[in-house]
């Protein structure tokens, strides 16, 4: 399906590594304006210039998600760039994993301390709901919008040793619930999506038996691509979409429904 979003200004946070950088330059092939909010632009390379060079029109700003004065300087900027912001995808996130309470020969050795909890929550959660309510003001302005969040399989099934981030994707998709009933009637369609086992630099630090296992646990039998992802993030932000309000998107090989 090919997907044209020409005129339209596309946010993309965490967009310099991994599934963001995926997402950034699938947009921005699509014919997007794309800005990518980042704490770290190192990873993007050269992909700014190799997209400029296609004609696309990117930017790259350092934004710290959980930092709502960042934020707040990086929507007045992009607006001052290209006009507005049509797009939304939130996709920055972090992971700090630790079992709940860690047992050693019987004795409690340690457990998920509540800095970790914390930071999780502030960027995969609060992070989400400060972007969105900075940047909902320039859709309403523009007539509507569509936002997309990253959410997980995890939200639904549980991972073992990931207390703090079940619980940020499980509210992110609580508030996609809820923002796709308040800003739907104003022309602003809200989403999520839910990868499960996607290879990226994250993953690859893994085991191979570790990729293997993710790999088997998957029906279509192989991990998911960042390319993936990008084209679900794609599809939910266009007119193919139109009618798609308040769903929760599995991009994850059947892994929820199991082998």
């Amino acid at each position: 399906m090919h997907i044209d979003l020409t005129g339209k200004v596309a946010v993309v946070t965490g967009g310099a590594n991994g599934i963001g950088r995926a997402t950034a330059q699938r947009l921005a092939r699509s014919g997007a304006a794309v800005a990518i909010w980042d704490r770290d632009l190192a990873p993007l390379g050269g992909l700014l210039d190799a997209l400029r060079a296609e004609g696309a029109q990117v930017h790259a700003t350092t934004v710290d998600v959980t930092d709502r004065a960042a934020i707040d300087a990086a929507v007045a900027d992009t607006v001052a760039r290209f006009g507005g912001i049509d797009i939304l995808i939130n996709n920055a996130g972090i992971v700090r994993d630790a079992q709940l309470v860690r047992v050693k020969d019987g004795e409690v050795a340690g457990g998920l301390s509540a800095h970790d909890f914390d930071a999780v929550i502030a960027v995969n959660l609060k992070g989400v709901f400060e972007c969105t309510q900075a940047v909902v003001p320039v859709m309403l302005a523009r007539g509507g919008g569509a936002i997309v969040s990253a959410s997980s399989v995890v939200a639904r099934v549980g991972n073992f040793g990931q207390t703090n981030y079940v619980a940020a994707k499980a509210g992110v998709e609580g508030m996609t619930q809820v923002w796709a009933r308040e800003l739907g009637r104003r022309g602003i369609r809200v989403n999520a999506i839910a990868p499960g086992f996607i290879a990226t630099d994250m993953t690859a630090a893994m085991p191979p038996h570790i990729l293997e296992q993710m790999a088997a646990r998957t029906p279509l039998a192989r991990m998911g691509a960042p390319e993936d992802v990008a084209a679900a993030y794609c599809f939910l932000v266009s007119d193919a979409a139109r009618f798609i309000n308040g769903a929760v998107l599995p991009v994850d090989g059947g892994l929820v429904i199991g082998t």
